[in-house]
């Protein structure tokens, strides 16, 4: 047999799309050469390769060898593909007795020159990938738990290049990975029950957990912005089977812990402020996801807000309305998932104590202006809640022992919400289109009344608009009421920054 074909998996964003790894033995001098868009590290792989074998034992064919990696216009990066070249040589060659090439199976992993099998990122895409194929799926031992959470894959690990032989050669069969059960994962969130007083952001957090709202707190240093912000991801339900497997697939594409995602526990991104745009929406030669997909199905918290570059905080936008990346190269395109909820916490001045009810404020109008202008409009219309987080007393601060409800107990309101949302309209409130929302949030003749000033007043844009409606539903669903009525519309007002005093 002088040719063999072996299946593995590329690397694509959170995507795997197949390859299939086609070896030919022909006469001539001999040499190894690999076509099908190889990048460095892939034509690095003949070194790997014949190192690896020669040192585990077996015969490196004297003869031309022809490596194509199809399809020939996908660009191949990597060592992912050392194994199923390795593999194939040997079938090619002959040196696999009793095993032909099985097009039911799929490798993946790096060889080091002894032999090794190391492990690669983007083991979990794969193998939910080979699973949709019904293919079994062979990995490194270092990613056999990540791969066994692909549930309906049959996933083989091999710690030596040996070892998979007698495996393909039934001479010592490996046994089949089992998924260590996730429940196990133990995971500490910051419960609301120690945050004292604050009654109004407590309850904007309660609402913004129950329509996926994005959420503003601004206040003076100290008042519990960004306790408050922690406590958020404590809040939300725990992800759906399919929501996990987004997450972790991002993790996994990112070299990161894919276990707190296959747990169900929501992500929480908490990048610094002098975080650049490409840490944020992600890049590179090889694009990776960065902190708003690391984010995707939890919560992105920003500190500082105006701290942030405004460059950097105006390639959130898009985002915020899409969902999604989509980061473009000269060689290639990916696009990665993105719908996180964003939390941000800000001072109203630069030296922070602007309007709290002290004379503490050393800030100059004109540099108070140019310190929240650094903040655009645009960016700032698409955060449903801006509120203002004031300084605790002394009194209240100082009070022993916890004062509010636990995060459990609000959970349970906002699960609550949130069924409704999927049995009325299948999403939650965030994702309502424009005619989704005047369907859902239909107001009477003197609240549509109520709505239509305010807008005029306050010269709200269409976007505010609609946004101000997804908050009234929100609050309309934590009362368990069917249509949304001037009270839940007042609230949303207030919890947009706009007086309502003369309104009611």
């Amino acid at each position: 047999m002088s040719l063999a074909v072996i299946h593995t998996r590329a690397q694509l964003g959170i995507e795997a799309p197949p390859v299939a790894v086609e070896i030919h033995l022909s006469g001539g001098l001999p040499s190894m050469s690999i076509v099908g868009l190889p990048e460095t590290a892939v034509k690095e792989s003949r070194e790997r390769v014949r190192s690896a074998l020669i040192t585990a034992g077996f015969e490196f064919p004297q003869r031309r060898v022809t490596i194509n990696l199809a399809p020939a216009d996908l660009p191949k990066d990597g060592g992912r593909y050392d194994l199923a070249i390795a593999i194939g040589i040997l079938a090619a060659s002959g040196q696999l007795k009793g095993w032909k090439a099985c097009p039911s199976v799929e490798m993946i992993g790096e060889l080091a020159l002894s032999g090794d099998i190391r492990p690669v990122r983007g083991i979990l895409p794969a193998a939910v990938a080979a699973g949709k194929v019904a293919r079994a799926l062979i990995v490194a031992r270092d990613n056999a738990a990540e791969a066994a959470m692909a549930e309906g894959t049959e996933v083989f690990a091999a710690a030596h290049l040996l070892e998979l032989v007698a495996h393909l050669t039934r001479r010592q069969v490996l046994s089949a990975v089992v998924s260590a059960d996730q429940a196990e994962v133990e995971h500490q969130v910051p419960d609301m029950a120690d945050v004292k007083g604050q009654l109004q952001a407590r309850r904007a957090l309660e609402v913004a957990a129950a329509g996926g709202h994005n959420l503003l707190f601004s206040g003076p240093p100290g008042s519990g912005k960004s306790m408050l912000a922690s406590r958020l991801p404590g809040l939300l339900p725990p992800l759906a089977v399919d929501q996990r497997l987004e997450a972790a697939a991002i993790a996994s594409v990112a070299g990161q812990s894919v276990t707190p995602a296959c747990a169900g526990i929501r992500p929480f991104r908490n990048p610094h402020h002098t975080a650049s745009a490409i840490a944020l929406v992600g890049g590179g030669s090889h694009p990776r996801p960065g902190e708003i997909s690391l984010a995707h199905q939890g919560v992105l918290f920003l500190d500082e807000l105006p701290e942030f570059p405004r460059r950097v905080l105006e390639v959130l936008r898009e985002p915020l309305e899409t969902g999604e990346i989509l980061i473009s190269r000269a060689a290639r395109q990916t696009r990665y998932p993105a719908r996180f909820q964003l939390v941000a916490a800000m001072n109203p001045c630069p030296c922070g104590y602007h309007d709290d009810g002290t004379d503490r404020c050393i800030c100059t109008p004109d540099q108070i202006r140019r310190y929240q202008m650094k903040i655009s409009g645009p960016l700032l219309d698409r955060i449903d809640l801006q509120l203002q987080v004031p300084a605790l007393p002394a009194e209240t601060l100082l009070q022993s022992g916890r004062s509010g409800e636990s995060s459990a107990v609000v959970r349970a309101r906002v699960v609550a919400a949130l069924e409704r949302q999927l049995q009325r309209q299948g999403k939650m409130n965030r994702e309502l289109s424009g005619p989704e929302l005047e369907r859902v949030c239909a107001l009477d003749a003197a609240t549509e009344a109520l709505l239509v000033r305010v807008m005029q007043q306050s010269q709200l844009s269409a976007r505010a608009c609609h946004r101000l409606l997804r908050v009234a539903r929100t609050l309309a669903d934590l009362a368990g009421l069917a249509q949304v009525r001037r009270e839940q519309l007042l609230e949303a007002l207030a919890f947009r920054g706009l007086a309502v005093g003369g309104w009611c």
